[in-house]
């Protein structure tokens, strides 16, 4: 699972910028596994799965865009 508290407490942006960018993949990743099972298997993921990969996007778009994201949930 994606540590985002790490990242947000990180010292650099370049620090950021690789860690969110490791993230992504592995996001990226959980996703195609997520469009074979649709696709090919014809079945649906677990509600949890989808949900866990949303918050995970979520916690992301927060590091990357801060302040906007905060505009976002009023």
């Amino acid at each position: 699972m994606i540590d985002i508290i790490k990242i947000i407490k990180m010292a650099t942006a370049k620090e950021k910028k690789e860690e969110v960018k490791a993230s992504l993949k592995i996001l990226r990743s959980e996703l195609r596994k997520m469009h074979l099972g649709v696709t090919e298997e014809l079945s649906l993921p677990e509600p949890t799965e989808v949900k866990k990969l949303m918050t995970q996007m979520e916690e992301l778009l927060t590091v990357i865009e801060p302040k906007s994201s905060k505009k976002s949930k009023k």
